[in-house]
């Protein structure tokens, strides 16, 4: 869901954890490398200690911090940790809210937040925000509480525990006429409403993970450098009856939905897997005003304007983050005022699946209306920035699993150019493809998880990959091995940037020339008119991905080059331990003859005179992005359908709504920078390269 969007943080992390509780391990790490980092050859590890602070009198401001606040309120220092422990695993990267618009280490949740653009209309993304009704807005309450500003208990981590603590307090005051609960189970209550949630079930969930952490325990040093301790409960008894004098709906609004909250899930049987349906209800009395979800009849049961029946094939599968908690996650996609959804969402801790928007339906998750059309989006819990603290065994393999069961069913190719991350899609403008998500993240795996997609060890993955030695062969696949691959990366979200802490990446950097002298490769979409990309975690254009393929465009001593976003670009790729690429043939465009360049866009809609007279035409823009002539690019999909979903209304209440149109106009599905795009058959040339 990111970008606001995960190996070894840098220093030994230790949990204990019951069955609901993450069991968070992690490698040593000695620092960054910095070479590698700069698109180039490694350094000394001691180099660059940089990434990660060392544990010490600092080291333990947090746990002080948290000491302090609880004796300050009277809160036991278990229940702020636990509460930490599950929003954030007590660690916030950046300053921007979460999914669910929460703030800091305690995810202190404003009363609004930006609008989603996840539906994927195209235009500029609105700067409209967005009340989430229902829900208690515990930034505010803190803020009300202490007598601070809000941006105070934003900015400052001492601030935003004490805001916790005291709303805690403030909450479990309310229940129990003005006195503080007498056990650790009599917090129950309080840690279920400070979750936010204005339907039951998600605030249960919330309050079971919480006291699951407390019964478990967890202790790790964070990436700042805070040594946590949360010591375990085993016999801690919650008081789950509280739950019901807190005033929560019992389902979320879905008026409309297809399938009741009681059908079964719809997932593999090996799956710890619930159907919580996200929301499906108007925003008012407006029916274009509605969340989260379209109702659809995907593969083959669609309806046409004439009546008749259609197909909308599933092609893709996306992978993304969620950017907060499984719980909040799961409360924002019941609220049909977040404009989002997913059809799963997958818990870290343990790999349980919620099932929220059946696959025929249309989630609301890809920032590209025709790529929500042909896909299936799974939200995977975590942060994008803090790589392997939220990435657990259990949830690679749970979402593997399900990828396997999904593409069976719907015939989709088990390979990195269909299973996609959210940082793979366009966009169908210049500005949404700038402002795309670039979820999962640098440090999502994707060589082990395409190895358990595929029932192989990691080893045989990469070797997937294609030969060591190019030889003949054309096509590229960056393949570098993920645990030596470390990368500088660097966080700015909310405009304050901080090295992240060394860990394994997923990417290469590529630069404008064979050499680190020269400037990261800046994208033209994504920064234009500049002349270098950034190392920020959220700049895809200057990141070649594992697993992407691309054509081979020139060697320069350990440097190889590649066609890649209208230009050749470089990373580093010596043979070797250190070797970045694998190499094979496979079928490619490129301009026609006689063409100076072919265009390229982010969807594929149907030509104007496929459109019936009660639906407007859907513009098919071009994007600043062209294919030279001269340069080659690998095909994805090719004979993919034009076609476009007129799903305007919550009730259907326009002619023709909630049916397909579909086109004549023969596009293919291209690699063509760190994301995928749209040609016109008409403008390229297929081949087949050795």
């Amino acid at each position: 869901m990111r970008a606001a969007g995960r190996y070894g943080r840098g220093r030994r992390h230790v949990v204990r954890a019951a069955a609901g509780c993450a069991a968070v391990t992690a490698v040593a790490a000695s620092g960054l490398g910095a070479g590698l980092g700069a698109g180039g050859p490694a350094v000394t590890a001691a180099a660059s200690a940089r990434g990660q602070s060392s544990p010490g009198a600092a080291g333990g401001a947090r746990m002080a911090q948290m000491r302090a606040a609880a004796r300050e309120f009277g809160v036991p220092v278990a229940v702020l940790l636990a509460v930490s422990y599950v929003e954030t695993r007590w660690e916030r990267t950046g300053d921007g809210p979460g999914v669910d618009g929460g703030y800091g280490v305690m995810n202190l949740i404003a009363p609004s937040l930006p609008a989603s653009v996840d539906r994927g209309v195209p235009g500029r993304p609105s700067a409209r925000k967005v009340t989430l009704a229902g829900g208690r807005a515990t930034l505010v309450e803190a803020a009300r509480l202490l007598r601070v500003p809000a941006l105070m208990l934003k900015a400052s981590p001492r601030q935003n525990i004490r805001g916790a603590a005291a709303v805690l307090a403030h909450f479990a005051r309310g229940l129990d006429r003005g006195r503080l609960p007498g056990s650790l189970g009599g917090w129950y209550g309080a840690v279920a409403e400070y979750s936010g949630a204005a339907a039951r079930q998600a605030a249960a969930m919330f309050a079971d993970d919480a006291f699951a952490a407390m019964r478990g325990g967890a202790s790790m040093i964070t990436g700042d450098g805070q040594v946590m301790t949360l010591v375990p409960a085993p016999g801690v008894r919650p008081d789950r009856s509280q739950l019901a004098r807190l005033g929560l709906a019992g389902a979320p609004a879905s008026a409309g939905a297809a399938a009741p909250a009681s059908s079964p899930a719809d997932c593999p049987s090996a799956l710890s897997c619930t159907f919580i349906p996200a929301a499906y209800a108007e925003n008012g009395t407006d029916p274009a005003s509605y969340g989260n979800y379209d109702l659809a009849g995907r593969p083959d049961g669609m309806r046409t304007p004439s009546g008749g029946t259609a197909s909308m094939k599933i092609d893709y599968i996306i992978i993304h983050d969620t950017e907060g908690s499984y719980s909040s996650t799961v409360a924002t996609f019941q609220n049909p005022a977040s404009y989002a959804s997913a059809n799963y969402v997958i818990k870290s801790s343990n790999g349980a699946v919620a099932e929220m928007v059946r696959p025929g339906d249309v989630s609301w998750g890809a920032g590209d209306w025709y790529i929500n059309m042909h896909a299936i989006n799974i939200e995977n819990e975590g942060f994008a920035a803090q790589g392997a603290t939220w990435y657990a065994q259990a949830e690679y393999n749970s979402c593997a699993l399900l990828v396997r069961y999904l593409a069976a069913r719907y015939g989709i190719p088990l390979d990195r150019e269909h299973i996609l991350g959210h940082e793979d899609l366009p966009g169908p403008t210049d500005a949404s493809t700038a402002a795309q998500h670039w979820d999962p993240g640098p440090f999502w795996n994707w060589n082990h998880f395409m190895a358990l997609v595929h029932g192989v060890g990691d080893a045989t993955e990469q070797a997937r990959g294609g030969s060591l030695v190019r030889g003949t062969h054309r096509l590229v696949t960056i393949d570098p091995t993920f645990s030596a691959n470390k990368q500088t990366v660097t966080d700015c979200t909310g405009g304050t940037c901080k090295t992240l802490p060394a860990q394994p990446a997923n990417f290469v950097y590529l630069r404008t020339g064979p050499g680190t002298s020269y400037p990261l490769f800046p994208d033209q979409v994504l920064h234009p008119g500049a002349t270098a990309g950034t190392i920020q975690d959220s700049d895809w254009g200057d990141e070649a991905a594992i697993e992407e393929r691309y054509v081979f465009a020139g060697q320069s001593g350990n440097w190889t080059a590649i066609y890649y976003s209208g230009h050749k670009a470089w990373f580093y790729n010596p043979p070797g331990t250190g070797q970045a690429a694998r190499y094979s043939g496979g079928v490619v465009i490129t301009a026609k003859a006689g063409l100076a360049s072919a265009a390229v866009y982010g969807a594929a809609y149907p030509e104007a005179p496929a459109y019936p007279a009660a639906i407007p035409p859907k513009q098919v823009v071009k994007l600043s992005y062209t294919i030279p002539a001269g340069q080659v690019y690998p095909v994805v999909t090719t004979g993919v359908t034009t076609d476009y979903y007129y799903a305007k209304t919550f009730n259907s209440s326009l002619p023709d709504d909630h049916t397909i149109v579909i086109g004549t106009t023969p596009c293919y599905l291209i690699s063509y920078n760190h994301r995928k795009f749209y040609v016109q058959a008409s403008q390229v040339t297929v081949q087949t390269l050795p």
